[in-house]
């Protein structure tokens, strides 16, 4: 007994001991670093000046977690539009462009919560029982299907990242933010069923050349697709980014056309119908392009890049080095090459793709800079797989004949200045070669 109780004795003392050596021994270090750093510097080893409160996780972050308190990034309805444009939404509960904070992103991929969308004219959001909804295709096939989502999760399924991104990403020279030039466009990954598989069990007949594709929302979007198109990348999606597609994004079902402009990609999917010719829907309305080459531009997004930090509004505190980081993408492939400028495109530094390339999808890139307190003109252009490269608005001018038409994947500049200020350089940007 004496003995066992003496080991304990020593073993308790032991651990003081070596409590109170660790105590001096840390407080030793906070001297250290007190005495060796610049006065009014805070020393890196000082860990009592970087203690937080400790707290217990809440029941409903245990439940569906949730982001820290501190982080107040949020989406914006209309970016920078007039109230008297908002207010008629508003005012009943209606949404039409929301845009995502690209500015604040990091990586490739969008949080589901800020991912972007939007809807068929400015609708409601349909409230729609999983269990209760369903899919049919009908029209120009051998066998019409009536689909349940339990049925569709019994069928081969696709994990694919895919942006998608509205038409009314298109930036201009009053926009401040890189939210309100490109917030209406964002990065997931898609899991369902593609719709080549479904029109293959449906069974296509030789005169079905188009595919209409509707929605369950008021204003019943719609869109109409070639059949090349429809049996080859399209998916019909429940799933994003590792959980249930959200309700703003198209629950319990979408459709996801990789590389089309975001018109295309119908949410609340519950009816596809093969045609044999074209038909006029809810969405051509302001859509439609009267001669051939607007229409054929008008669909499919080219190779396209934007800097997002530093971007309008933000400020570099001081000279030194800084990473120009942003997004790259393609309609029409993957993403090969990025390339920035910090002198009004005068020359061009390849940046490092921070993710793996894959088709339709983005591209996070980097170029570290050495800024030096002078102003800069900063930008970058993407080369894709096709052999594309992203073009200033002066060249895709010049191109299509001296108008612009289709939608906008020209270069965006933005002004660094002499203060580490960041604004709007849409309208500086020269003959770039």
């Amino acid at each position: 007994m004496g003995s066992k109780n003496s080991s304990r004795r020593e073993l308790l003392q032991g651990g003081a001991l070596a409590i109170g050596a660790a105590a001096a021994g840390a407080a030793a270090t906070r001297a250290f670093a007190q005495a060796t750093v610049a006065p009014g510097a805070v020393s890196p080893l000082n860990f009592a000046d970087n203690e937080a409160p400790q707290i217990p996780t809440p029941p409903d972050q245990l439940a569906y977690g949730i982001r820290s308190k501190y982080i107040k990034t949020i989406r914006i309805q209309e970016a920078e539009k007039a109230a008297t444009v908002n207010a008629r939404y508003d005012e009943f509960g209606l949404t039409l462009h929301i845009y995502s904070p690209i500015g604040d992103q990091v990586g490739s991929m969008a949080p589901n919560s800020l991912h972007y969308f939007a809807t068929t004219k400015g609708t409601f959001t349909p409230d729609i029982d999983p269990a209760a909804h369903t899919l049919t295709i009908n029209g120009l096939v051998d066998r019409p299907r009536v689909y349940t989502l339990a049925d569709l999760k019994r069928l081969p399924s696709v994990s694919r990242f895919h942006f998608i991104e509205c038409s009314a990403n298109n930036h201009s020279a009053t926009q401040k933010t890189v939210q309100a030039s490109h917030g209406a466009h964002s990065n997931a990954e898609w899991t369902g069923v593609l719709l080549s598989t479904l029109l293959k069990e449906a069974g296509v007949q030789a005169n079905g050349q188009w595919v209409v594709y509707e929605g369950a929302e008021n204003e019943k979007g719609a869109n109409t697709i070639p059949m090349n198109k429809a049996m080859d990348d399209v998916i019909v999606a429940y799933g994003q980014s590792g959980e249930p597609v959200r309700p703003n994004n198209g629950f319990p079902l979408r459709t996801v056309v990789p590389g089309y402009e975001g018109i295309f990609n119908i949410k609340w999917l519950r009816h596809i119908k093969v045609v044999d010719q074209y038909q006029l829907n809810m969405n051509d309305y302001g859509h439609l392009r009267r001669d051939y080459q607007g229409a054929a531009l008008g669909m499919q997004w080219g190779p396209k890049s934007v800097i997002t930090s530093p971007s309008g509004s933000q400020k570099l505190p001081d000279k030194g080095w800084y990473e120009i980081s942003g997004l790259a993408w393609s309609g029409m492939g993957k993403v090969t090459k990025v390339e920035v400028s910090t002198d009004g495109g005068k020359t061009w530094q390849v940046a490092e793709l921070k993710n793996t390339p894959t088709l339709k999808a983005d591209v996070r890139f980097g170029l570290m800079w050495n800024w030096d307190g002078e102003e800069h003109l900063i930008m970058s252009r993407t080369t894709d797989s096709v052999g594309l490269i992203q073009p200033t608005r002066a060249q895709a001018t010049k191109a299509l004949g001296g108008t612009f038409a289709g939608l906008n994947n020209t270069i965006m500049a933005w002004q660094v200045g002499k203060d580490g200020s960041v604004t709007n350089g849409y309208d500086k940007i020269g003959d770039v070669a």
